[in-house]
């Protein structure tokens, strides 16, 4: 499939309130309109986009969708006819939902192991819309897409690997220097990034790790690194370089649960010419300070009890 990256990211939230102030005055993030229909929920803007990440209001903090964006039209009509030739169970979003998600159309369907997807093209924008919530140099969304996404998944086998891989059309990277079963993929159209998705291994848990937002200006890593400071806000990881990305980077824990890793490039991405296989996770630094799965990732049981 011809998927350029994560277009956008939906939440379920009992924590939108936290969110209002967080996102725009630590994050940086803009808020976008709600549509009429959705008045309750809570949207958020990195970019001349109508929105990347979305809350709505719901008893547990949990990942509710993955928005993929297909290239056109064109590319989108090929994905559908993919998915049904592999006998993916789809849905095709109705005009209400294409609305609410600001896009031409769009179709859901599950992985195996039961995250929630969605394809979709053309998302409305208006250039110079983005506003931050505060003084930031904004976000790299144009060539990876709106970031990266690490999901724990309580089961992991190759008929997961398969779904990425062979209809969904992305590409495998490696596994990574963690412990356990771990796979990294990126999107086929995306060159700039070593994985627009992680899936973990762990045995009776389910959630969202951590998501990967890149900034533009090294400061702003800095002055995200100072905020949350200043604000108490539990760190996962203090600043350092992983040994797979040329990436400076730190990560701390959104009221969510989850942690959001704040990103600046340091060299030009550039692709790797064989599978790696780092001896550890980092060059330097990202000392690991907090839990490395937060409270967002929780026991299966707790999640289809919601």
């Amino acid at each position: 499939m011809d998927i350029l990256g994560i277009g956008y990211l939906g939440f379920e939230s009992a924590k939108i309130d936290e969110w209002r102030d967080y996102g725009p005055n630590v994050l940086g993030l803009g808020i976008a309109p709600s549509p009429e229909s959705d008045p309750e929920s809570l949207f958020f803007k990195l970019d001349d986009r109508r929105y990347r990440m979305a809350f709505h209001p719901g008893p547990l903090d949990q990942l509710a969708y993955i928005g993929w964006e297909a290239k056109g039209r064109l590319e989108y009509l090929a994905a559908l006819e993919r998915l049904e030739e592999a006998g993916v169970e789809a849905e095709i979003g109705d005009a209400d939902l294409a609305a609410r998600r600001g896009v031409r159309e769009l179709v859901r369907f599950k992985d195996p192991v039961g995250f929630q997807h969605e394809l979709f093209y053309a998302q409305k924008w208006m250039p110079g819309s983005f506003v931050p919530g505060r003084p930031h140099g904004g976000f790299e969304t144009d060539e990876r897409g709106m970031g990266h996404l690490v999901v724990i998944t309580p089961e992991y086998h190759d008929g997961l690997e398969h779904f990425l891989t062979r209809v969904l059309g992305f590409r495998w990277y490696g596994a990574g220097a963690g412990k356990g079963r771990t796979g990294f993929f990126r999107s086929k159209l995306n060159d700039k990034t070593s994985h627009d998705i992680a899936y973990g291994h762990g045995p009776g848990m389910r959630g969202i790790q951590h998501i990967g937002l890149y900034v533009k200006r090294i400061a702003d890593v800095g002055i995200t690194h100072d905020l949350v400071k200043k604000r108490n806000i539990p760190m996962m990881m203090t600043l350092g370089q992983h040994t797979q990305d040329p990436h400076l980077s730190f990560y701390h824990f959104t009221p969510s649960g989850f942690a959001i890793e704040t990103i600046f490039e340091v060299e030009p991405w550039h692709p790797e010419l064989h599978e790696l296989n780092p001896e550890k996770l980092s060059v330097w630094g990202h000392e690991l300070v907090g839990p490395i799965l937060g409270p967002s990732v929780r026991k299966v049981e707790e999640t289809e009890s919601a």
